[in-house]
């Protein structure tokens, strides 16, 4: 199952339902050059050495043959937004979308990411929590969309039983990346 996110988007809009997830750069990563308003191009989530969460803007013929684009945890293509549009929002989707990408990383780090925001959706109502599986040592809870049939496949997700310290870090990190407007 892959969630997708649609086309170029030339802005979001402020909803409820939507998360701000860094701000747009204007400038492209591969070379620097500044991106025109209305000008087609990626923006990327990436796990820089440090393990920080960091937003990266590239026009959208750089990204093909960008090197680090494999080590993308989550990106989506968009219009270059003017700068009265700058504060970019992203949509239940993309959050969608970053869960599922984030699903066949073995990675610890990534998998207490991916759990992260399997709650954020929780809690923002879009997934509903429809059981919990043991493999082994390892606890893993089961979702679906809220509003799909009995015959959707759900998610699952590990639990990746993280220590209270280790939560506050990985929450304030992502905090910073995608904080919830509703």
């Amino acid at each position: 199952m892959v969630f997708t996110v649609g086309a170029y988007h030339h802005g979001m809009s402020i909803a409820p339902e939507s998360a701000s997830i860094g701000s747009f750069t204007a400038v492209c990563a591969a070379s620097g050059r500044t991106l025109a308003a209305g000008e087609r191009c990626v923006s990327a989530l990436m796990e820089d050495a440090a393990g920080v969460l960091r937003r990266v803007d590239l026009a959208a013929d750089a990204w093909e043959s960008w090197p680090q684009r494999d080590g993308a945890i989550c990106y989506w293509r968009m219009l270059a937004p003017t700068p009265e549009q700058r504060r970019t929002f992203v949509d239940n989707d993309t959050l969608l979308e970053i869960l599922e990408r984030l699903a066949q990383s073995e990675e610890p780090r990534r998998i207490a990411y991916r759990w992260l925001i399997a709650l954020i959706l929780l809690r923002k109502r879009v997934l509903k929590q429809d059981g919990i599986e043991r493999d082994g040592e390892a606890e893993f809870w089961k979702f679906r969309l809220r509003g799909a049939d009995d015959g959707h496949p759900g998610v699952r997700v590990r639990n990746p039983g993280l220590k209270d310290e280790d939560l506050r870090e990985l929450s304030d990190q992502l905090a910073e990346v995608v904080r919830s407007e509703g």
